[in-house]
């Protein structure tokens, strides 16, 4: 995948996880800088980051559980340890924050 590509890739991601997080109705604020960063706060403070790594070609998460990286596999975003989906593993951290269920898949 070239650089293109991956910018590309990343970029209908970003704009997919900022359309969910709308749609959820969960009790958070987000915000899509440019460059590719997304932040997302919840009611006790936390945050949740979503941006791309454009060097490693993948979309980083920094959540409070822990640190994420997704690999695009030609069809998706896969977690590099466990194969897990972005958008589903992106639910399950912003669950876990939230204090309630936040469906972004």
């Amino acid at each position: 995948m070239d650089d293109k590509d991956f910018n590309r890739l990343a970029d209908a991601a970003l704009a997919r996880i900022d359309a969910a997080l709308e749609a959820s109705g969960a009790d958070l604020d987000f915000e899509l800088a440019p460059g590719g960063v997304l932040e997302i706060e919840f009611a006790d403070g936390s945050k949740i980051v979503v941006n791309r790594h454009a060097v490693a070609r993948e979309i980083w998460v920094a959540a409070k559980s822990g640190g994420f990286h997704f690999r695009w596999d030609g069809a998706g975003w896969r977690d590099t340890r466990d194969g897990a989906e972005l958008m589903a593993r992106l639910s399950a951290l912003a669950s876990q924050q939230a204090g309630e269920a936040v469906d972004l898949a």
